[in-house]
């Protein structure tokens, strides 16, 4: 369902919504699309404060023997990624989960106009997700994600029958900590965004992004 989403907000607003430590090399993006370097929010092991960066919307799973071969990098709206081994076994014994900041969400399937959807008080927020680090017979690396996929609530049901997982603000620092490796503990925040908090508004849809 997440096929295309925004992120305007300025450096500073982004940097102090995620507790981000260091300025970012950033500048506002109003249509990102699958296949695209997305920027994301993640902490490493080695790296224990979080860190933002961009990675390539398209996941491929580090043991993938072809980089074309890769999975999940849209939604699937007929599974719930998390139920299938690869999911639970990413998310519990590879813990590599990312958040992806956005203040709109842009989408259409079962209506003819497409819709826009975001936070009622217009801030940002992030989609719960995954990535990997992936490297080619040649030896150069390939870091991917990908935007994981839920229900819809009452608000996008009559639009689309997935929706991102959206996560609050307070779920950040479970999400996002690498230790955490208890796959039940993790699926807990993998439902429905609470409806009443968002808003939605038909849009133009975007076919060119940028």
């Amino acid at each position: 369902m997440c096929g295309r989403y925004r992120l305007t907000a300025k450096e500073r607003y982004i940097r102090d919504h995620f507790g981000l430590e260091y300025d970012l090399s950033w500048a506002p993006r109003w249509n990102i699309a699958p296949t695209q370097q997305i920027p994301i929010v993640r902490q490493d092991n080695k790296q224990p404060e979080r860190t933002f960066g961009l990675v390539r919307w398209g996941l491929i799973p580090y043991w993938t023997l072809l980089a074309n071969s890769g999975l999940l990098g849209r939604d699937d709206p007929d599974n719930d990624p998390w139920t299938e081994p690869l999911g639970w076994w990413l998310l519990g014994f590879r813990p590599r989960r990312q958040a992806s900041g956005t203040d709109r969400l842009l989408t259409r399937r079962r209506s003819p106009k497409a819709y826009s959807f975001g936070m009622i008080d217009d801030s940002v927020f992030a989609f719960a997700g995954l990535w990997d680090r992936w490297r080619d017979p040649a030896g150069e690396v390939l870091e991917t994600c990908t935007i994981l996929t839920t229900k819809p609530n009452l608000l996008v049901a009559d639009v689309h029958d997935r929706m991102p997982v959206i996560l609050r603000r307070e779920d950040y620092d479970l999400w996002l900590d690498p230790g955490v490796t208890n796959a039940t503990l993790v699926a807990e925040y993998l439902k429905p965004f609470h409806s009443g908090l968002m808003k939605k508004y038909p849009v133009e849809h975007a076919s060119k992004p940028h």
